[in-house]
């Protein structure tokens, strides 16, 4: 396994790293500040901590599945399990990158299986269609889930609170239950999308679970605090006007859902969940509360997301089987 390859590879992994933490960082603090009740500096903060802890703590499983799970990378030629590795950090990260420059929050759960995919298709080895098909299968009922959840939340809870907080502790506790919600969201995000980052640098044998965990998430640290602010904008402020108890009520929906599949190793889109629990909120206040430009705006570039970064990644590692034969 040439030294250069692997180079290249983990340099394409931080960059993947890099473009997930500037695009998804907003997934877990985006809400809440759209809700006025956290600065951006202290979302950023809380992001960075917290989807550390994640990742190290249960990012392990969703890893094994991006590493092993699509592509059968560890039973390939060492030099090629590489290759496709770095194709696909690369295209992952390429797209992603290309959304974040136009604020759109999308999928990086599904750029990086896009990407494994295109790379795999390229390279002539196995694709196991049937975890595409499981995979595709929850990428529907991710934002689907989130909505009706915090749908069905946000009436019974907004009861419960007005009901046992004191009027004159409204503000404050509203304010810690803002920062609670946000913790447990940046926790289950890293947990979740740590994997699209070194995944699949797992499975090529360039690093165990735990290694990739903490490389990875100190590649999307940097991304949050260098390039995270632009997609925060869009789903702080651009999807629906959020107040604070609606916020709370989407970032626990949200977290709620990427929890469960989390724990089943399945990679979802914290993308998806945290916009559908943002819509489910603004629902209640009815359609109008939405910006449905917006929406469809994000819906599209979901809809690219697997095909986009899956044709990067194929011409990629056509290009790179030219350099490295």
């Amino acid at each position: 396994m040439g030294i250069l390859l692997i180079a290249f590879t983990l340099l394409a992994g931080g960059y993947i790293g890099w473009a997930i933490g500037a695009n998804d960082a907003a997934n877990c603090v985006g809400a809440d500040i759209g809700s006025g009740k956290m600065t951006v500096w202290q979302g950023i903060i809380i992001t960075c901590f917290f989807s550390f802890l994640g990742a190290f703590f249960l990012g392990s499983k969703v890893i094994k599945t991006i590493g092993k799970g699509i592509v059968p990378l560890d039973k390939l030629d060492p030099n090629v399990a590489v290759l496709v590795a770095l194709a696909a950090c690369f295209g992952a990260g390429t797209w992603v990158l290309i959304a974040t420059l136009r604020g759109l929050p999308v999928s990086t759960s599904h750029a990086i299986v896009g990407a494994v995919a295109g790379a795999g298709l390229a390279i002539g080895a196995p694709v196991i269609w049937k975890k595409l098909l499981d995979i595709f299968i929850c990428w529907i009922l991710t934002p689907v889930g989130s909505a009706i959840i915090s749908y069905i939340l946000y009436r019974p809870f907004r009861r419960i609170f007005y009901y046992l907080v004191p009027r004159r502790f409204n503000e404050g506790v509203a304010t810690v239950l803002v920062f609670v919600t946000s913790i447990y969201m940046a926790f289950t995000w890293g947990a979740n999308d740590v994997a699209n980052a070194t995944g699949i640098i797992t499975g090529a044998g360039i690093m165990n679970a735990k290694q990739a965990a903490v490389f990875g998430s100190i590649a999307i640290i940097i991304g949050i605090v260098t390039f995270g602010r632009k997609v925060i904008q869009t789903v702080g402020f651009g999807i629906t006007r959020l107040a604070p108890l609606m916020a709370i009520v989407a970032e626990l929906a949200c977290a709620l859902n990427v929890n469960l599949y989390t724990v089943f190793g399945i990679p979802v889109s914290t993308s998806h969940s945290v916009v559908g629990a943002v819509v489910g909120v603004g629902l209640v206040k009815g359609i109008k509360m939405v910006n449905k430009k917006m929406l469809g705006e994000i819906v599209f570039a979901w809809s690219l997301t697997p095909f986009a970064s899956g044709v990067i990644s194929f011409l990629a590692i056509t290009l790179l089987k030219l350099l490295f034969k």
